[in-house]
């Protein structure tokens, strides 16, 4: 008796527990469920916490509502004047209608994803056919985002209960024969800037070399002016001395004019020779007074 007692409270306790662990159930708080009966939404968008259900007749399918993203594989597209631009970008998206979400992809990740990537890709498609090469490459990208993400998280709310938030461009680069194309053009413009900065350079250099002549030939003149103007001050000076000694004392002044002349004769190394008449006045200062 004892041991069938024991049998039954423990047979009682294990259908309590499986009672229990199937009507019981747990909603996280990054998740949101819908609750199914064989297979039909019955309550839609069960908030965290804990709920309870009928079991075997009703199951719980949960979603999980934080921000996933999607990075897409780098796609070719045309731009308005048809060149070829390849872009790599990734989507941030996330599920805020459970009920509409299974019922699109039946709660499956995966199906969803191969549901948004041909969205975002067709989005991205017509945006750039609508923008030309320098638009793409001199505008802002999160500004050149905004419409295609607007458009797709409007659609992908209505088609799979999801909201894109977010369609972010990592890189955006051009095949190689555009780039080439591209390169040579930019090559070619900054050789042209170049060319004129360095004409410019020259023009310039020529005009302040032409301005530097130009005060080197005042500066020179005004020197010359000065220096004939100084040199003749100062001959017009020591002829007024030579004059104002020679009246002070003209036989001194003559006298000294021969020490001068005899100093510049007799002086020179060059051996040249000169034969003059001892009676000459050449020599009268050099006779004794007793010769005369």
């Amino acid at each position: 008796m004892i041991n069938n007692k024991s049998l039954i409270i423990v047979g009682g306790l294990a259908a309590l527990a499986w009672l229990a662990s199937n009507t019981l159930y747990v909603v996280d708080e990054t998740q949101r469920a819908v609750k199914l009966r064989f297979g039909e939404v019955i309550e839609e968008n069960i908030q965290p916490g804990l709920h309870a259900k009928v079991p075997i007749t009703q199951t719980i399918r949960k979603f999980d509502t934080r921000v996933l993203t999607l990075d897409t594989d780098a796609s070719r597209y045309l731009t308005r004047e048809q060149k070829a631009v390849i872009v790599d970008s990734y989507v941030k998206w996330q599920v805020i209608n459970p009920t509409r979400y299974y019922e699109a992809t039946a709660g499956d990740e995966l199906m969803a994803v191969r549901l948004i990537q041909p969205r975002v890709d067709e989005s991205l498609r017509n945006e750039f056919g609508q923008l030309s090469l320098q638009q793409i490459i001199s505008e802002k990208r999160d500004e050149l985002m905004s419409g295609p993400t607007a458009d797709l998280d409007a659609l992908m709310r209505e088609e799979l209960g999801v909201a894109i938030l977010d369609i972010r461009v990592k890189r955006i680069d051009l095949p190689e024969d555009v780039s080439s194309a591209v390169y040579d053009r930019m090559r070619s413009e900054r050789e042209r800037e170049a060319r004129e900065w360095r004409a410019q350079g020259k023009e310039e250099a020529e005009r302040i070399q032409a301005n530097a002549d130009r005060r080197r030939q005042v500066l020179l003149a005004q020197a010359n002016e000065r220096s004939e103007t100084l040199r003749g001050e100062g001959d017009a000076e020591a002829a007024a001395i030579y004059a104002q000694a020679y009246d002070q004392d003209r036989e001194f002044y003559s006298f000294w004019r021969s020490l001068n002349a005899y100093r510049d004769t007799f002086g020179a190394s060059d051996g040249n020779m000169m034969v003059l008449d001892p009676s000459s006045d050449f020599f009268r200062y050099l006779k004794s007074p007793d010769a005369n």
